[in-house]
């Protein structure tokens, strides 16, 4: 039995702060103070801040490699690693649109690090290549292509194993039936990457969708005519995942649809991260073309954008500071919410008694102190 006692702390739980709190935890769970059997390793954590461990639903790479590059356990384990050096303790690595070959190695790869435990690893997002042509955006266009039976199939295949799955696809190359299949085997099925209209985000949404990919980028637009699939997610329940980097969404647009948004969904916070995090690499080539990095920008020659260069922590930091929601409200988008929208709920997003001990210190100005999975530190700054 592994023990652990944090006294001192101002801990944000996920709902409210507390001063001077307890946290305690028992095999990698939180459990009432009371319950921490003697002998267990007491940590003095005063004037630290302590919160719930962050939560990505979209990171395409990080530590200086894309999932894409080698869909293997080692890479998983390198992307996790990466990402917990800024607060991230669950993440999905996100395959983006690929041959077929790499998405089946993709899919061994998550069921391999399922079954190893590796830390941080929530489970799979494949985006794509289900996608609109129009709507691609760095997706190559030689791998977008229509969903098939067999490949319904496979994905049926993944959701039979029972860890979290988000499913990105568009209703241009999705047929509705296979949208109702693959969310009622237990996968999240998320819209993006589409020039869809209203009306048939609505229906997909009713055939079960839950959730939409980078609000704003690679669909279509609010109109006042035609809502399109983002008034589609404000206007209905579906959560939606926001870039906070102040490069794909304009901080005017993220406030107005802070306050737009119809629950019980919610919008909460991505980073769609590259491999640069964690690293000073400059470009990297992406499908044989090349990546520029500039500026916190990442894109291609033409200015299409691939992916983020950001963290969830320095997500946070801007969420907390230009979309006028404050710091309990952007913990919360990158905690809670995104648990939410996987189905969870029950276990990770809080500080709370059953719940995963994923957690974070951090210093009074929000500085990393240290992240911790499973009751386990991972990172010390």
């Amino acid at each position: 039995m592994s023990a652990l006692l944090i006294r001192g702390a101002r801990l944000f739980d996920g709902d409210t702060w507390r001063d001077d709190a307890k946290i305690a935890v028992v095999d990698g769970r939180f459990v009432p103070a009371a319950n921490v059997p003697a002998g267990a390793e007491v940590i003095d954590a005063g004037g630290l801040l302590v919160v719930p461990g962050f939560i990505d639903l979209q990171v395409n790479g990080g530590g200086g490699i894309n999932f894409n590059d080698e869909p293997s356990v080692p890479t998983i384990e390198r992307i996790c690693a990466a990402h917990a050096r800024f607060g991230t303790t669950a993440l999905l690595p996100t395959l983006i649109t690929d041959r077929r070959e790499t998405r089946t190695a993709a899919i061994a790869a998550g069921k391999a690090a399922r079954a190893a435990g590796v830390p941080g690893f929530l489970g799979l997002h494949l985006e794509g290549p289900h996608l609109s042509a129009a709507k691609r955006g760095v997706h190559a266009a030689a791998y977008v292509r229509p969903m098939e039976e067999a490949d319904i199939r496979e994905l049926l295949g993944v959701l039979s194993d029972g860890g979290p799955t988000m499913l990105t696809v568009a209703p241009e190359t999705t047929p509705i039936d296979a949208v109702q299949r693959l969310a009622a085997a237990g996968g999240i099925v998320s819209l993006g990457h589409t020039d869809c209209d209203y009306e048939t985000a609505l229906a997909y949404i009713a055939a079960g969708a839950t959730t939409a990919t980078h609000l704003f980028n690679a669909m279509s637009p609010l109109g006042h005519r035609s809502p399109g699939m983002v008034g589609a997610v404000l206007d209905s329940g579906i959560s939606a995942g926001l870039i906070a980097d102040g490069i794909h969404v304009h901080p005017a647009a993220a406030r107005i649809a802070l306050r737009a948004k119809r629950g019980p969904g919610r919008l909460f916070l991505v980073t769609d991260a590259m491999l640069t995090i964690g690293t000073d690499l400059p470009d990297f080539e992406l499908n044989g073309r090349t990546i520029f990095r500039r500026d916190g920008r990442l894109a291609l020659a033409d200015s299409t954008l691939a992916g983020a260069d950001i963290d969830m922590l320095s997500s946070v930091r801007y969420a907390a500071e230009h979309f006028d929601i404050g710091f309990d409200e952007a913990i919360r988008m990158a905690t809670v919410y995104p648990a939410e929208a996987m189905r969870i709920g029950q276990r990770k997003g809080r500080v709370a008694h059953g719940f995963d001990a994923d957690f974070l210190m951090l210093t009074k100005d929000f500085d990393l102190k240290s992240t911790w999975i499973a009751g386990a530190k991972v990172y010390s700054a």
